[in-house]
């Protein structure tokens, strides 16, 4: 006889599954399931953009876009730099004074390479451009006299990212046209590259350079920036990126609150995405305003390595896509005279004239009034400042000085 206890007997359960709760609900998803297909699942999709207008541009030196529009009901068109560069949209202050206008004193500042200063502001204004009506945009007022002497052309203001982040923007450089789209899905292209950067009011893209050693950091992305590449001295200095034994010429830039002294010589690589340029020419500043947000920032883009490619500006999807255009392999500019031309008054004028540049060298003279470079009497800066670029000649330039003719013998220099 065992003295175990007996384990209870196991009994099988049995459900009657076609009455079970549980069962009826699977039952019903199942079936649901089957009749709806995956595409079912809502999903809201943006409009295809569509072109609201084009119109042409033209380009100053170094590839800084011009654009002509109206303000307002004024007749007059107005000329404005495109720029990616700049964080709003703005006026020039004698354009202001010239069409009697009423700007309003705010609180904000601006910063330049030159200096940081309060603006006023013209607030809820309307501006034309060809085929496209920008309303309600605030616009502050700004002193572009030393922009307009450098080009030799009235500058009335700069357009930027009340301008970019409304519409897609597309910058044909080969054909010299800008085509504007609504926001909404957009088809880039084959052949290019998408890139995709920080995009606060300026774009902001990672880069490599390589020198003395390569180097990954973030630039402005700058159309409004009439050269390769600019960085500042801390930039350089920390990274230690620069050959130790190039020898930068003294040269200057032009930009927000007037002039800046500045270092020219060449990075031996600069890469954009897929895209790698070589012996780009180069600027080192010390950015005593702190312009570019070092450490954030090594410097800016400018538009002498933008303009080699096609460029559609998605601000709304954080896109920049680039496609390689007709002056992708055009070469840089290499030529250092130490020669600062401006237009004043009406004249070409000496502003600057380098130490132990080649333009001191051949007895240039601030204020000598330039009547000539070489066989072009036209009087027009741009022109020759092209003529000036031939590195290697010795260009003949016959100046005014104080009434008396003379004829100065400059021989371009390279930087290279």
């Amino acid at each position: 006889m065992s003295c175990r206890t007996p384990l209870p007997e196991k009994r099988a359960t049995v459900i009657k599954t076609e009455s079970h709760p549980c069962f009826r609900f699977l039952l019903l998803l199942v079936m649901v399931m089957g009749f709806c297909p995956a595409h079912c699942q809502e999903e809201f999709v943006q409009p295809v953009s569509r072109l609201l207008t084009r119109f042409p541009f033209s380009l100053f030196t170094g590839g800084v876009i011009l654009v002509r529009a109206q303000f307002e009901d004024f007749p007059d068109s107005l000329s404005f730099i495109l720029d990616t560069g700049s964080g709003g949209i703005s006026m020039d202050s004698t354009t202001c004074t010239r069409l009697r206008l009423d700007p309003q004193p705010s609180e904000k500042t601006i910063r330049g390479i030159a200096g940081i200063h309060n603006v006023k502001f013209l607030y809820n204004r309307t501006l034309h451009l060809p085929g496209l009506t920008m309303d309600s945009l605030n616009m502050h007022i700004n002193d572009y006299d030393i922009l307009s002497s450098v080009y030799g052309e009235k500058v009335d203001g700069i357009i930027g990212f009340s301008f970019f982040s409304r519409y897609i923007v597309k910058i044909d450089y080969d054909s010299s046209m800008i085509y504007v789209y609504s926001r909404g899905s957009f088809k880039y292209p084959k052949g290019g590259h998408l890139l995709r950067p920080i995009m606060n009011s300026i774009p902001i893209q990672t880069a490599r350079l390589t020198d003395a050693v390569p180097i990954n950091s973030r630039f402005y992305f700058d159309t409004g920036a009439g050269l390769c590449l600019l960085l500042s001295s801390d930039f350089v200095t920390d990274s230690a990126l620069l050959n130790s034994k190039k020898k930068p010429v003294l040269t200057q830039a032009e930009g927000l609150g007037g002039k800046a002294s500045m270092r020219l010589t060449t990075i031996k690589e600069v890469r954009l995405g897929p895209y790698h340029f070589r012996k780009v020419p180069t600027y080192i500043f010390d950015d005593d305003y702190n312009v570019t947000s070092y450490p954030y920032l090594g410097g800016l883009l400018g538009n002498d390595i933008l303009r080699r490619f096609n460029v559609i500006l998605n601000y709304d999807h954080r896109d920049i896509y680039l496609l390689p255009n007709s002056h992708y392999h055009d070469s840089f500019d290499y030529s250092y005279t130490g020669l600062g031309l401006y237009w004043i008054d009406g004249e070409v004028r000496v502003g600057d004239v380098m130490k132990d540049s080649p333009a001191e060298k051949a007895g240039f003279k601030v204020d000598d009034i330039i009547l000539g470079v070489d066989n072009n009497f036209s009087k027009n800066i741009q022109a020759y400042k092209n003529v000036l670029q031939n590195t290697g000649e010795k260009v003949r330039v016959v100046v005014n000085r104080n009434g008396a003719l003379e004829q100065l013998s400059l021989k371009v220099k390279s930087i290279l």
